[in-house]
């Protein structure tokens, strides 16, 4: 059976969002990578008692981590019936990623919120996510 004639139309917005966020995800790694080399912090240590920025900067990926399981399964489901409509919310929500670090790397964590234009992208595909649901429940 050929994948087109399993996925949606317009699925393939949905691949090059997961795509997208692949690049993200890389960068932020990268940031802490180089800032590991820069501030002297070990592995497999996590964060500096003596470097305030290093931790902003290992935050701002280490926070992502901690979304973005539960953000691919949402946006998996979402983007299975609405794949433009969810991959435009991905595009937000993976873009507020890069907002949202940049922010957090000035060394005021109070500037991360400059990202949270990104709860737009995941409360929208958890919101899309609930539709799919009550539709598969016969509910809508």
């Amino acid at each position: 059976m050929a994948i087109e004639n399993v996925l949606p139309a317009n699925f393939g917005y949905a691949i090059f969002t997961y795509l997208y966020s692949f690049v993200m995800l890389s960068y932020l790694a990268l940031q802490v990578g180089a800032a590991r080399k820069k501030y002297g912090v070990k592995y497999p240590t996590m964060y500096s008692d003596k470097e305030p920025l290093f931790n902003c900067i290992q935050r701002a990926h280490q926070n992502t981590l901690e979304v973005y399981p539960q953000w691919l399964v949402f946006q998996t489901i979402a983007a299975l019936e609405y794949p433009l409509v969810a991959s435009v919310l991905g595009v937000i929500w993976v873009t507020s990623k890069f907002s949202y670090a940049w922010g957090y790397y000035t060394g005021d964590p109070a500037k991360r919120m400059r990202g949270a234009y990104g709860y737009i992208g995941l409360f929208g595909v958890m919101l899309l996510s609930i539709s799919v649901a009550l539709k598969l429940l016969a509910v809508l």
